[in-house]
């Protein structure tokens, strides 16, 4: 790997295919272009992935979570338990219902929720707690579904990493009252751009249909105060297609990780729990030195990595206190990760040459200072 600049990997590839181009060019002719027969279809294929459960689509994850929190009454003087590890919008979702995110630690191996941590967290304000499948590995939702039951919590799954995972046979989605995934173009599959909510209660869905369409179901019958966070057919359309492959891609996925498995040797590789079916949505491994000097040797060697991420919920901006201090919190794990991990290349458009320079590259950098 001397000589001429390696090509560059990228560390993420959407896939458009013919098939998608098709798909979209076929709805822009129907004339039946928002919240037509496309969203109802894929409604009911994406609901095979999640055990059978009512879905309801919505243009992006972000508006998923904070639809499910306002349909489940979530509100100002609510808690919700979040991870601090994660992108912002868990919490933004939190916050944009007018409750207050409550940040805990995750488990080391996963990057997940940590059960105790979650247990420990619980006040006589806390309605919901907010796992999130983070990278693509399943929370431990048996131990936080437990913890939920035991104080009579909603438990609301930010499953926007993790399509097609799973704990115990059960996937994500399927555990908690609902669960809110993303199909923003670099996830495991995307719409271009929007978001699906699954929930076993029938209710539930109807009121989650309701505000995404202004509140009516019929034309100019509003029941209830919504909002417009429909996704159009061309999205529903593309989602479709993407769907079918979904199982292929999640397969390649799991044998790229396998391959960096065995061969990274100069870099923490991310352990798997009992019974959980990772998808890695991303490939995230721990650097034992310097992360700056890490990243610069990928760099160039033309590897392409990224940090998810390097700021804690907790100490972005909007989540400081009044002194501009990132409050109470004690997350250690959380601070420990955000200082250690990068993600490299694991997405299913990776030749075996483009996952033996990945894993060389790893190991050549995992010694850089």
């Amino acid at each position: 790997m001397t000589g001429q600049r390696p090509a560059f990997i990228p560390p993420a590839r959407p896939i458009i295919g013919e098939a998608e181009i098709e798909a979209a060019v076929r709805v822009l002719r129907s004339g039946k272009v928002v919240q037509g027969p496309e969203v109802v279809a894929f409604e009911q294929e994406f609901g095979e992935l999640v055990a059978g459960r009512h879905c309801v689509a919505v243009n992006s994850g972000t508006s998923a979570l904070q639809l499910t929190l306002l349909a489940l009454g979530v509100g100002p003087g609510d808690e919700v338990i979040v991870p601090s590890f994660s992108f912002a919008a868990s919490a933004n979702a939190v916050r944009l219902v007018g409750a207050e995110p409550i940040f805990v630690d995750i488990e080391p191996g996963s990057f997940c929720l940590d059960p105790a941590a979650v247990a420990a967290a619980v006040t006589a304000r806390t309605v919901a707690v907010m796992p999130v499948h983070l990278y693509g590995h399943p929370a431990a939702m048996d131990q936080i579904m437990a913890v939920a039951q035991r104080h009579s919590l909603a438990v609301v799954e930010d499953a926007a990493q993790a399509h097609g995972a799973s704990l115990h046979g059960t996937p994500v989605g399927a555990f908690g009252t609902a669960g809110c995934f993303s199909f923003y173009p670099t996830k495991n599959m995307h719409s271009l751009e929007g978001g699906m909510i699954s929930t076993a209660d029938a209710g539930l869905a109807r009121t989650l249909r309701l505000l995404r369409n202004q509140g009516m179901e019929q034309r100019y019958a509003n029941e209830i105060v919504g909002a417009n966070v429909r996704m159009t057919d061309v999205a529903a359309a593309i989602g479709r297609v993407q769907l079918t492959q979904l199982a292929e891609w999640t397969e390649q996925r799991r044998a790229n990780a396998k391959y960096l498995d065995s061969n990274i040797t100069g870099m923490i590789t991310p352990p798997v729990a009992d019974a959980a079916r990772h998808v890695y949505h991303q490939y995230t491994v721990r650097v034992r030195g310097n992360r700056d000097a890490a990243q610069a040797r990928l760099d160039e060697l033309g590897v392409g990595n990224a940090v998810y991420y390097p700021t804690p919920i907790h100490r972005l901006k909007p989540y400081l206190d009044k002194d501009g201090q990132p409050g109470p919190w004690e997350l250690p794990e959380t601070e420990r990760a955000a200082a250690e991990v990068i993600s490299l290349p694991v997405h299913p458009s990776l030749s075996p040459d483009d996952l033996e320079r990945i894993a060389e590259a790893a190991n050549l950098a995992g010694g850089a200072r």
